[in-house]
C-alpha cells in the first residue's frame, strides 16, 4: 500500500508543480501592481503626490525581491528566455538599453540609475510571469482581478476614510475628486479604465459569466466617474467602443479593420501634434475634442507646463539630459523653475511623448515610435491567428495612445500604466512565440492526402 501511494504522490507532481509555480508568478505581479498603486508608507496627505527620488526600506526589500524573483527564474529558464526575447518587441529591449545609456549623460545619474533598476525589474518580472506557467488568457486572468481589488478597496476607502480618500484640493476640478487607493484622481481614472476594457473584453469573449462581467464593469464605472478624470472618461468611451467593434465587427467592414487601426494611430500622432502646437491652426483641430473632454485650450494649464519643458528640449535636443533625471523635486533640479514660473509643481510634463523627448532626446522618440508601430504589428499578426487575445493588446494600446496626450505614461516606471503595459508586450511576445511553435503542427494535418486524390498508375498491358 505504501509503494501504491508513493507511485500516486509521484503521478501527481508534475500537474502540482505547475500550479504552484502559477500562484508563485501571479503573487509577484500582483506584488509589483501594489506597490505602484499603493504608497507604501500609506501617505495620503498633501505630499504623496510627489515624485520621490528615493523609496523606505520596506520599498527597496520588495523591488529587490521583485528584482530577484525575475533574474532567478529568468536565469534558471536561459533556453526559453532567449527563445521568447526573439519574440518580444525588440524596441521595449532597445529603450531599456538607452536609458541604461543616459546614465553617462544624465543631469541626475542617480535618479537615472534607480529608474532604471526600476525598468529591468519591469522587464524581469514579466518575463517570470510569462515563463513560469502560461495559456493564451492567462494575462487577463492575472491583472483583472487584483485591478479589481484595488477598484474595491478604493471604493470601501471612500466609504471608511472619505478624507484621505477624496481630494480635498481647493481648485474646482479636484474637488470632491475620489482617488481611492491611488495617489491622484488620474491615476484611480487610468485604473479604472484598463479594469472596465478587461471586464467588457470577458463578457464580449465570454471568459466570465455575464453577471460577473457586470458587476466588474459597475465597479469600474463607480470609480472612473467618481474620479471625475475627464481624459479617462474619454479614453473609456473611446477604447470601449474600438473594443466592440473589433470584437463585433459588421461583416461589410471586417476586411477594412487594419486600414482603420492605420487611420486612428495617424490621426492621433496629427492631434499629438496639435497639442503640441507644433502644426498651425491647432485650435481649429483642438475644438471639437476641448468640447467633448470639457476642458479648455490651454488643457487645465498643461501648455504652460509643455511650453517650459520644450524650453529645456531645446539645450539638449539629440539625446535629452537623461532617463527619469528631470522631474525631481529637489534643490538644484532643473525642474523647479516650475514652482518660479507657475507657483506649483506639476510632477511630470502631463504629455508621455514630450516627456519621452526631454528625457531621451529625439532619439528616444524615435525608440517610442518603433515600439509603437512594432506592438501594433504584432497586434495585426496576432488578429488573424488569437483575433479576441489581439483585440484586448490593440485596445489596451488605443487607451495609452490617447492617455499619453495628457499625462506622461509611456516608459513611466512611477505609474501602474507601464507596468500593465510591459507585461502586456511581453505576454503578447509569448502568445506569439507558442502560436508559431504550433502552426507546423496545424499545418501538417490537411497534408494528409485523401485515397480518393491519391493519383492512379495506368496499366501497362
Amino acid at each position: 500500500m505504501n509503494r501504491v501511494a508513493r507511485t500516486a504522490s509521484a503521478r501527481s507532481l508534475p500537474t502540482q508543480r505547475p500550479a504552484r509555480q502559477s500562484i508563485i508568478a501571479l503573487i509577484f505581479v500582483w506584488l509589483l501592481i501594489i506597490i505602484m498603486v499603493v504608497p507604501d508608507t500609506l501617505n495620503y496627505g498633501p505630499t504623496a503626490a510627489g515624485m520621490p527620488t528615493e523609496g523606505t526600506a520596506l520599498s527597496r526589500f520588495i523591488w529587490l525581491a521583485l528584482l530577484g524573483f525575475g533574474a532567478v527564474v529568468t536565469a534558471s529558464r536561459s533556453g526559453a528566455a532567449l527563445k521568447l526575447l526573439r519574440q518580444v518587441n525588440p524596441y521595449l529591449l532597445l529603450f531599456v538599453a538607452l536609458a541604461a545609456l543616459s546614465v553617462l549623460w544624465s543631469i541626475d545619474p542617480g535618479v537615472t540609475l534607480r529608474r532604471l533598476l526600476r525598468v529591468v525589474t519591469m522587464v524581469l518580472v514579466a518575463m517570470a510571469f510569462v515563463l513560469m506557467s502560461w495559456q493564451t488568457t492567462r494575462f487577463q486572468n492575472v491583472i483583472r482581478p487584483i485591478l479589481t481589488l484595488l477598484l474595491v478597496g478604493s471604493i470601501i476607502f471612500v466609504v471608511v476614510a472619505p478624507d484621505l480618500a477624496i481630494d480635498k484640493s481647493e481648485y474646482a476640478a479636484l474637488i470632491g475628486a475620489w482617488h481611492g487607493l491611488a495617489t491622484q484622481k488620474n491615476g484611480l481614472g487610468s485604473l479604472a479604465t484598463i479594469a472596465l476594457i478587461l471586464w467588457l473584453h470577458a463578457g464580449l469573449n465570454k471568459e466570465k459569466p455575464l453577471w460577473m462581467a457586470v458587476i466588474g464593469v459597475v465597479v469600474s464605472l463607480i470609480c472612473l466617474i467618481n474620479s471625475r478624470s475627464s481624459t479617462s472618461i474619454m479614453n473609456s468611451a473611446f477604447s470601449c467602443t474600438l473594443l466592440v467593434m473589433l470584437m463585433r465587427p459588421p461583416v461589410a467592414l471586417r476586411r477594412y479593420l487594419p486600414y482603420m487601426i492605420v487611420l486612428f494611430v495617424v490621426a492621433l500622432l496629427v492631434y499629438s501634434l496639435a497639442v503640441l502646437n507644433l502644426i498651425p491652426g491647432s485650435s481649429a483641430l483642438l475644438s471639437p475634442i476641448t468640447m467633448l473632454t470639457g476642458k479648455d485650450q490651454t488643457f487645465s494649464g498643461r501648455t504652460n507646463i509643455w511650453a517650459i519643458v520644450n524650453e529645456h528640449i531645446v539645450q539638449h535636443p539629440f539625446l535629452g539630459t537623461g532617463y527619469g533625471a528631470y522631474w525631481v523635486e529637489l534643490p538644484g533640479s532643473p525642474s523647479m523653475v516650475m514652482k518660479a514660473r507657475l507657483y506649483y509643481y506639476p510632477t511630470e510634463g502631463h504629455n508621455g511623448y514630450l516627456d519621452i523627448i526631454n528625457d531621451l532626446g529625439v532619439v528616444g522618440a524615435l525608440c517610442l515610435l518603433g515600439y509603437i508601430i512594432a506592438y501594433l504589428r504584432q497586434g495585426m499578426r496576432l488578429l488573424t491567428i488569437v483575433r479576441p487575445q489581439a483585440v484586448l493588446y490593440l485596445t489596451l494600446m488605443f487607451d495609452q495612445l490617447i492617455a499619453n496626450l495628457t499625462e506622461s505614461r509611456w516608459l513611466n516606471v512611477l505609474t501602474c500604466e507601464f507596468t500593465i503595459m510591459t507585461i502586456a508586450t511581453i505576454a503578447m511576445g509569448k502568445t506569439l512565440l507558442d502560436q508559431y511553435r504550433n502552426a507546423p503542427k496545424r499545418a501538417s494535418r490537411p497534408v494528409q492526402r485523401s485515397p480518393l486524390r491519391t493519383p492512379v498508375r495506368p496499366r501497362i498491358s
